[in-house]
């Protein structure tokens, strides 16, 4: 919830001061004369603030493009009363400066020079047919060279300040969210592993049914057969035998189904397959260059196995916030063209926000959801330097069983096998890397 009010907090911070900009300038030249072709340029500049944090390429071009085709004689020039409108570039460089985009933020710095360049050329040279520049405004005896780069000078400081104010603010913000986003996560780490631990005991207490009384069930079920096999057809005691056999028989299959009732998660997942982009989108907002995909046509898939695909990607996602940092790059892949649905979480980074202090049950926790699901999951370091690979298969509704040892990736698509034996080592252990 914090992290909602967080984000769309930091998106209404440009329109409204696209809306404050614009009302200002009205208010202040209210009842002045000759303005009507101003007012599609302060319209401009108010747009571009407006845009910078969705548009932020078109935002900045707007405020270059407008002062150059000012200082071009296409629209209309600033006059005593309007040139502080060039307030709009610093407003929306240093919005962009506080963006998510590192390279938009760089481009701010040369755009804010040439737009700072043709803001003091409209203010300062004059024409033969429009005398009415800086010189007449201040009564200036300098000259218009030394104007001109005082002021081109005076709005690039000015802009350059709002950038680096912009780019602090941005990184306080983002280091704000991972801390934030980092005890969520741990909260949320806390809370499945004493699900994990109570799911444990239920399997537990399952398999200890299962083994005592199904199998006495079924023990009975064929004596009871057997008996009434060589018992006179249609007598009492081949009757009782049969009826035993049956009330068994029933008992047997009510006993399987509490087991399976068990062993699952006992309540309908409240998370899915549907709020997996969501969890990349979050790594966006801190700062992560993260990117979800998904190949072939998607299939329909139980509600626990749902629920484990995004417990699985979750918990790689924080992983990968907690060991490798907030810039680092992370690509989670949903693949649906092989028997079942393959699930790849690819990083790399080496800034990491935590250290690691001994090794975690993250790793152990997503593989013991694969496993209750009739799934598998592996992890550990991949090929290149930083790099960290989690892959998993889980399967749909109507799927074959997982396969399993050696040719557990066989017949599975590339994108899924890719990384998987680097991943872990002989036997399906984990190799170094996998426990965090």
């Amino acid at each position: 919830m914090l992290l909602f009010l967080r984000r769309w907090l930091r998106h209404l911070v440009a329109p409204v001061a696209g809306a404050v900009y614009l009302a200002l300038w009205i208010v202040a030249e209210a009842g002045r004369s000759d303005l009507t072709g101003h007012v599609l340029v302060v319209s401009a500049f108010a747009v571009a603030i407006g845009l910078a944090n969705w548009m932020p390429s078109t935002s900045l071009g707007l405020v270059v493009v407008v002062p150059v085709l000012q200082a071009l004689r296409l629209l209309d020039r600033p006059r005593d009363t309007t040139w502080p409108e060039y307030l709009a570039i610093a407003i929306v460089v240093g919005i962009i400066g506080a963006g998510r985009s590192g390279l938009l933020r760089w481009l701010a710095i040369p755009a804010l020079g040439v737009a700072s360049a043709a803001a003091a050329w409209a203010m300062v040279v004059p024409t033969v047919a429009d005398q009415d520049v800086w010189a007449s405004w201040t009564g200036s005896l300098s000259g218009t060279r030394s104007d001109l780069a005082f002021l081109a000078l005076a709005i690039a400081g000015a802009s350059g300040i709002a950038w680096a104010v912009g780019v602090a603010i941005g990184a306080t913000w983002r280091v704000g969210l991972a801390r934030v986003r980092v005890v969520e996560a741990e909260q949320e780490t806390e809370a499945a592993s004493a699900e994990l631990r109570a799911e444990q005991e239920r399997a537990r207490i399952a398999r200890d049914v299962h083994d005592s009384l199904a199998h006495s069930l079924a023990v009975v079920v064929s004596q009871a057969q057997g008996a009434a096999a060589l018992t006179v057809r249609d007598g009492p005691a081949a009757t009782a035998l049969q009826d035993i056999a049956e009330v068994s028989r029933t008992a047997l299959g009510d006993v399987r189904a509490l087991v399976e009732r068990i062993q699952g998660t006992g309540q309908e997942a409240r998370h899915g397959l549907a709020d997996v982009p969501h969890l990349v989108e979050d790594m966006r907002e801190l700062g992560m260059q993260a990117v979800f995909e998904q190949h072939g046509a998607p299939r329909p898939i139980g509600a626990e196995a749902g629920g484990a695909v995004h417990r699985i990607v979750q918990e790689s996602l924080t992983n990968v916030l907690k060991h490798q940092g907030r810039t680092a790059t992370a690509r989670v892949v949903l693949d649906w063209r092989g028997p079942g649905l393959g699930v790849v979480v690819t990083s790399t980074g080496s800034s990491p926000l935590v250290a690691l202090d001994g090794p975690g049950s993250g790793v152990a926790g997503m593989r013991e959801r694969a496993r209750l699901v009739d799934g598998w999951l592996r992890a550990g370091v991949g090929d290149e330097e930083h790099e960290y690979v989690v892959t998993a298969w889980l399967p749909t509704l109507g799927a074959s069983s997982a396969p399993s040892g050696p040719d557990a990736t066989a017949g599975l698509p590339a994108v899924v096998t890719a990384g998987a034996a680097d991943a872990t080592g002989p036997g399906g252990t984990s190799v170094t890397g996998a426990s965090r």
